[in-house]
Formats: structure tokens, sequence, C-alpha cells
């Protein structure tokens, strides 16, 4: 089997194992909740096993939905896995802008710099680019949750925020393209 499918497979299996369960147990947390950690808990092993690597935005993802989804079953209170979303995105804008203005490292080079090379006019752009998109996600998550009902959210959740994060990802191509080095 392809590497890269594998990993697309255990990047989004867990996302849509929970959607379906949700569903099928007529939309109840309680019951979608316990797959999601499981199958997140095996995606990022998985991930692991084809890298070699510890991969820590997957392998944070998992320690956040254990968390958080724990915290909901816990308390029987959806709260924490509605706020999971924003936290982490607002956790990854703090990490880009903290590491570049306060450490001056541009963590996002870091992390892409064996997919893309740019020049250091493109990574500066890029990195507020981005960490900006991942504040706008996260208020996007708080306003959906909040004046929508669960369903809703559920589907924003799994049919909503990668086709958006596609499209944004889209719009910085030519960004890329103007900066990269040859």
């Amino acid at each position: 089997m392809n590497k890269s499918f594998i990993k697309f497979i255990a990047d989004f299996g867990p996302l849509l194992i929970f959607f379906f369960i949700y569903y099928k147990s007529d939309k109840n947390l309680a019951i979608a909740i316990p797959p999601l950690i499981i199958a997140t808990v095996i995606s990022v092993v998985v991930i692991y096993l084809l890298e070699k690597k510890i991969p820590y935005v997957p392998l944070m993802g998992g320690v956040l939905i254990s968390l958080f989804g724990g915290l909901t079953l816990y308390f029987n209170n959806p709260i924490f896995i509605y706020l999971k979303p924003t936290i982490i995105n607002f956790i990854f804008a703090i990490a880009l802008l903290s590491g570049k203005i306060v450490f001056k490292k541009n963590l996002l080079k870091m992390f892409l710099k064996g997919s893309i090379n740019l020049e250091e006019a493109g990574w500066n752009k890029l990195i507020y680019r981005w960490a900006g998109f991942f504040i706008f996600l996260g208020a996007l998550n708080e306003f959906v949750w909040r004046n929508y009902p669960e369903w809703i959210w559920v589907n924003f959740k799994v049919w909503g925020i990668l086709p958006i994060t596609l499209v944004f990802t889209i719009f910085q191509l030519p960004l890329i393209k103007k900066y990269k080095n040859e």
C-alpha cells in the first residue's frame, strides 16, 4: 500500500470514524468519543511506524483528543470536546508567533524545510498568514459551537475545517511560487 495513502488514512480516519459512529448512535457523543480516542492512538502509532520518528503534531492532537474527550465523558459535558479545536488552533498560532517573535525561530520553516524551499521573506510572510489562519479557525469553531446545534458543529468539524484549510493552502501557492528558491 502507498505510504502517503496510509498516512492520509491515519490522519483523517479517526475523524471519519467519529462522524460515522456519531450518526449511527443517533448523535450520541458519549458513544462516538471512545472510538475517536482509540482510532487516534492507533493512527499515531501507525504514523510512528511509517515515519520511524515521533509525529509531534498528531501526537499532540491525540493527547488533546484523549484529554478533552475524556473530560467530556467524565463530566458528561460536551463543552470540552467543543473547545478542543479552538485550543489546538490557538496553540498552533501561539507556537508560531512566539517562536518567531520571542525565540527568533520560524517553526513553519523548521517543519516544512524538507517540502518547500523559500527565501526568508517568503517564510516570514507565510508564518504570519498561518498564525492568523489558526486564530481564524479557532474563532470560527467558537462561533459554530456556540450558535448552532451539536450536529451542525460535528458536520462543520468533519466537513468544514478540511475544505477551509485546503482553500487557504491553495491561496498560499502564489506566495510560495513568488518566494521559492530555485
